[in-house]
């Protein structure tokens, strides 16, 4: 398998499977793999649900399961950097856990042991994207490279966003991608992280998140589509 492909929430799932001729679904434990091609290259997508631990299992799953020589994860984001409006995209060159803690014993905050204060993406696939954005410098949104914030929250506190935001410089939060990251690390597979933003967390967020989270899915999924067709 090329491509491992990770979603986490249903309208995520739905644009993704529009994207791919899809061949085959198989069910593994509670999980829907389906299988297809983008441009005669083999890829598989799987929903993993919301949440750090829900990302890391399913992850390790399709790892050992499908092989796949390259994961990416896509989905939706929360922005952070006032640059960024709905639906631009954010595609990560680092990770981190922003509520992973251990300062009390003398690390930085996301700092994690084995690991390291950060993730980083694939160089590869990064260089590979670059061509992507050159080609999209003129459209109508943006495509920005940054770090890319990853909780166990949905982030609706302008304190908190204003927080992590300051703290490490991230273009965006979400609740996944830095938990997939860790775990191709681990495992030595390329991993890249593509989002696009549905909401700006202003404490009532969550209404901006449902009417634009099919957009900002759309978008997401249709850049990875034209990524791997390069």
């Amino acid at each position: 398998m090329e491509y491992g492909i990770i979603v986490a929430v249903p309208e995520e799932m739905e644009a993704m499977e529009q994207t791919i001729k899809v061949e085959k679904k198989k069910d593994i434990y509670d999980l829907t793999f389906v299988e297809g091609k983008v441009k005669n290259k083999k890829c598989v997508i799987v929903k993993c649900g919301v949440g750090k631990v829900n990302a890391a299992r399913v992850t390790q799953l399709l790892i050992d399961r499908y092989q796949p020589k390259y994961i990416i994860n896509v989905g939706v984001a929360g922005g952070l950097d006032p640059s960024l409006q709905i639906g631009d995209i954010v595609v990560g060159n680092q990770f981190v856990q922003h509520d992973f803690d251990i300062t009390a014993f003398g690390h930085t905050k996301g700092y994690i042991p084995k690991i390291g204060d950060t993730i980083q993406a694939d160089p590869k696939l990064l260089e590979k994207m670059d061509k992507l954005i050159k080609e999209k410098e003129n459209g109508t949104y943006q495509i920005q490279k940054g770090t890319i914030t990853s909780g166990d929250i949905f982030c609706t506190e302008i304190q908190m966003k204003d927080k992590i935001y300051t703290k490490f410089q991230a273009k965006c939060v979400e609740m996944e991608g830095a938990a997939i990251a860790q775990v191709c690390q681990l495992c030595n597979i390329p991993c890249l992280v593509i989002r696009s933003i549905s909401d700006t967390p202003n404490g009532k967020n969550e209404q901006m998140y449902e009417q634009f989270v099919k957009l900002a899915a759309q978008r997401s999924s249709h850049i990875v589509k034209e990524f791997i067709e390069i």
